[in-house]
């Protein structure tokens, strides 16, 4: 499940997981808009990457709704809220890309698996190897893994705890938050 748009040609692409890097981690699932409460200076690196010329997409397994503890229109406006609190900051998505599966129906589109990710080359025509997916937890890091893409953990949601799994694997790249990513990417020009 997806909404998108296609970035221009050369522009850098950037991937996103939602929950514990753009907005609090909750191990109860967010069920309602009102539960989103962005992370502290996310919305500002998402307008910041929006303003370097960055095309920003979320990728995100949302089995919440496969188990049935929120409905898709619940989900939907969550991300209208997501979408919009982005823009009120300045920024703006492309696209979110999002798994509805519970974990036991073994789909390849949630994470670890890369589905969303070949969602994501595919929509925009290009392929993720070597550009920045961030996430907090090991199923992101191992998604990005799989398709090549420059694997970035941050220490927000669970990435504290995730941090001690990929201790000493320079294959990841660790910041401290949403923000921190942002600049470095924005300073080195490198989403590639």
């Amino acid at each position: 499940m997806s909404s998108s748009s296609r970035p221009e040609t050369g522009q850098g692409l950037v991937v996103l997981d939602r929950d514990g890097v753009i907005n609090r981690e909750s191990a109860e699932f967010i069920k309602t808009a009102d539960e989103w409460l962005p992370l502290p200076g996310s919305l500002e690196a998402i307008a910041a990457l929006t303003r370097s010329g960055f095309v920003v997409v979320v990728a995100t397994n949302q089995s919440g709704v496969g188990r049935g503890f929120i409905t898709r229109t619940a989900l939907r406006e969550i991300n209208n809220r997501m979408n919009r609190d982005i823009e009120q900051a300045g920024g703006r998505l492309a696209g979110i890309f999002m798994c509805l599966h519970r974990p036991e129906e073994n789909c390849s589109c949630r994470k670890p698996r890369p589905g969303l990710l070949h969602q994501i080359e595919a929509r925009f025509g290009c392929s993720l190897r070597d550009r920045p997916v961030v996430g907090d937890s090991a199923r992101d890091i191992e998604a990005a893994h799989a398709v090549g893409a420059r694997a970035i953990l941050v220490r927000t949601g669970n990435g504290t705890e995730t941090e001690h799994r990929f201790d000493g694997d320079n294959s990841v790249e660790v910041y401290d938050d949403l923000a921190a990513v942002a600049r470095s990417l924005i300073n080195t020009g490198d989403a590639r």
